[in-house]
Formats: C-alpha cells, sequence, structure tokens
C-alpha cells in the first residue's frame, strides 16, 4: 500500500514538472516572436539613449530608426496572416 502511494506521488511531480516545461517553452517562443518582430526597434531605442547619455543628439542616431522600425513592425502586425505564410518556403524565399 505504501509503494503504492509513493509511486502515484512520483507520476504526479512528473507531471507537474512536464507541464511547467510546456509553459516555459511556451514563454520562450512567445519572447522570440515579440524580439524577431520588435527587436531592431528596441535596439535602435537604447543606441538613442546611449547616444544622449554620452551627449550627442539622439535623434541622428537611434531614435529616428526606431521610429522607422516602429513603424515597420506596426505595418507587418497589422496584416492578414494565414497558416501558409509560416511555410519553410515562403520564409526562406523572403530572407533572400
Amino acid at each position: 500500500m505504501f509503494i503504492g502511494f509513493m509511486d502515484k506521488s512520483r507520476k504526479e511531480r512528473g507531471q507537474g514538472m512536464t507541464e511547467y516545461l510546456i509553459v516555459v517553452a511556451l514563454i520562450a517562443i512567445s519572447a522570440i516572436a515579440v524580439f524577431s518582430n520588435f527587436g531592431r526597434t528596441m535596439r535602435n531605442q537604447v543606441a538613442g539613449l546611449a547616444h544622449e547619455l554620452v551627449g550627442t543628439d539622439s535623434t541622428k542616431y537611434g531614435v529616428k530608426y526606431a521610429q522607422k522600425d516602429a513603424g515597420y513592425a506596426n505595418d507587418a502586425a497589422s496584416k492578414q496572416k494565414t497558416m501558409g505564410d509560416y511555410s519553410s518556403t515562403n520564409i526562406l524565399s523572403k530572407q533572400k
């Protein structure tokens, strides 16, 4: 009887760990998607902040490009997408 209880306890711990790993994987995939769409914008904003800290005019550098990249990201987010947009041939043809 005690062995059966211990066996069930191990299975439940394994199930909890599996669920935790699935949630972590989904969060990681979401973070990758966000950074791939908005990564350039964030990098340019940080570059603008760095220029401001140094004392140079950031509008010539990072801020202007960050605004432009944010516009591109907004346009990309507003387009209707289907599952066909995520096929490997579609993705590879856009990278060329």
